[in-house]
């Protein structure tokens, strides 16, 4: 910590700078104790004060750079603009020691007289701004979500068109999987999707290129299982003109091509043929793109995102799936659960999917019945929220009147409440069944809210939440 007497001259012929250093001594160990990183300088922009963490990253003795001019010290410093100008300078990027940080420089005014400069550094290096970038931009998103009511479809169509908040969900495992996503979004890291069919996996891919620093470069997708082996690599890569019969006059660019800058999402990768997997390895350690007929390469600047229902591992084992593109791949995964493992988002989604028919066909949101939902709540879902989806247009194309009731629904699935339910055993055994079925009845009819269910069937809070654990709800 620098004293003020440090400085006699100064004492004797700057009495504003006494003040200032006074007030240094004051906070001092708050300063320490801060994670930001903060400097202090006097008028001729000498150093009054460094914080203990600025102090140790540079690697300086704070007792030898007092009173030295904080350009000798600090590399790419503009302290000591802030104090010859009068100006503050807000974010701005400085590399310390090969690491660029987000500063902040303010001058410090006494008397209308600028008499020193403080200088904080918020964020120690690109990718952790990146990070709380993303979070803002998430934080955004959302309030422009519930600001507007629907999604903003302001700016350029990148191709990209879901954000994390469209995902819809409150259940533990999207909760966990949406911060996870909001951690890896920043970066340029390869992410890989695995989920069953039917989870979402590309809305997923839109969100993390939604809240990328590549938001406003293109995303485009390609399905690895929907495009004949022949030509797969004319459509990842682009051919030259006259490349092979019946290729378009001049050429055309490739998915890797058109997403320079952007994103590039390869959904279904583990249905990709062996001969393209070796292609597509050679491009994402290289970044260059030789388009067939082409005799040179090109570079391409792009963050991969892949998807897969596959078991990747078991394709590997199979010899089907290359093991050095997996590990390329497969950086940072992304387990998306499937419906079964998140019921309790069920009636979220259900009222979502409703609440899209009838503004659509401009009729109005029908209900589901207790019971219906409940048997939502008890089915299985094999094709997950895809099928749930298909599930309700068909209901709701069938059903005229305001509310859906249990036979309106396919008989697979309202058949489901039966199967829970035990008609034989002892009496402990049909009683618990009962129990359970009229707990999950009364959530559904509660929209979830666990206070208001309590209330519904007359017991408290902590009888009903002690139930809820014994039957797994």
């Amino acid at each position: 910590m620098i004293r003020p007497n440090r400085f006699p001259e100064l004492a004797v012929n700057h009495t504003p700078i006494t003040k200032l250093s006074q007030s240094i001594e004051s906070y001092a160990a708050a300063f320490d104790a801060m994670e930001e990183w903060i400097v202090i300088v006097d008028d001729e922009a000498r150093i009054l004060f460094m914080n203990r963490p600025y102090a140790q990253f540079i690697g300086v003795n704070r007792d030898e750079i007092a009173g030295k001019p904080v350009t000798d010290v600090i590399e790419n410093t503009r302290m000591h603009m802030a104090v010859s100008t009068g100006k503050p300078e807000r974010t701005s990027l400085q590399e310390i020691r090969g690491n660029y940080m987000i500063a902040n420089r303010y001058p410090i005014v006494e008397s209308g007289k600028v008499v020193g400069a403080v200088g904080t550094v918020l964020f120690h290096d690109t990718h952790e701004w990146k990070q709380i970038n993303s979070q803002i931009k998430a934080l955004i998103a959302e309030r422009d979500y519930y600001r507007q009511g629907q999604k903003d479809s302001a700016g350029p169509d990148t191709g990209a068109h879901f954000r994390l908040n469209d995902i819809i969900g409150r259940s533990p495992a999207i909760h966990a999987l949406n911060e996870k996503v909001k951690k890896v979004a920043s970066g340029d890291v390869s992410v890989l999707i695995r989920g069953e069919s039917g989870t979402g996996k590309e809305l997923y891919a839109h969100a993390i290129h939604q809240l990328s620093e590549r938001a406003d470069g293109p995303f485009i997708k390609v399905n690895c299982a929907a495009i004949p082996e022949n030509l797969l690599e004319a459509e990842l890569f682009g051919y030259e003109d006259g490349a092979f019969t019946g290729a378009r006059k001049g050429g055309k660019p490739g998915k890797f091509q058109l997403a320079d800058g952007g994103t590039l999402f390869l959904d279904e990768v583990g249905d990709m043929p062996l001969s393209m997997q070796a292609k597509l390895l050679r491009v994402l350690q290289d970044r260059e793109v030789e388009a067939v007929g082409a005799t040179r390469l090109v570079p391409v600047n792009i963050r991969l995102v892949a998807a897969t229902h596959q078991p990747l591992e078991e394709l590997i084992a199979a010899g089907e799936f290359r093991e050095d593109l997996y590990y390329r791949v497969n950086v940072v995964p992304l387990n998306l659960p499937p419906l079964r493992e998140r019921r309790e988002d069920i009636p979220a989604l259900t009222e979502h999917f409703l609440s899209r028919l009838a503004r659509r066909t401009g009729r109005r949101t029908p209900k589901l019945t207790a019971q219906a939902l409940t048997s939502l709540l008890e089915y299985s879902w094999p094709g997950n929220i895809r099928e749930l989806e298909n599930v309700l247009e068909a209901t709701f194309y069938m059903s005229q009147g305001r509310k859906i009731s249990l036979q309106a629904l396919p008989e697979n699935i309202a058949g489901a409440r039966a199967q829970d339910v035990i008609t034989g055993g002892t009496l402990k055994e049909r009683l618990a069944s009962a129990e359970r079925m009229i707990l999950r009845e009364a959530l559904a009819t509660c929209g979830d809210n666990r206070l208001r269910t309590a209330k519904y069937l007359g017991i408290s809070k902590s009888t009903l939440y002690e139930k809820l654990a014994r039957f797994g709800l």
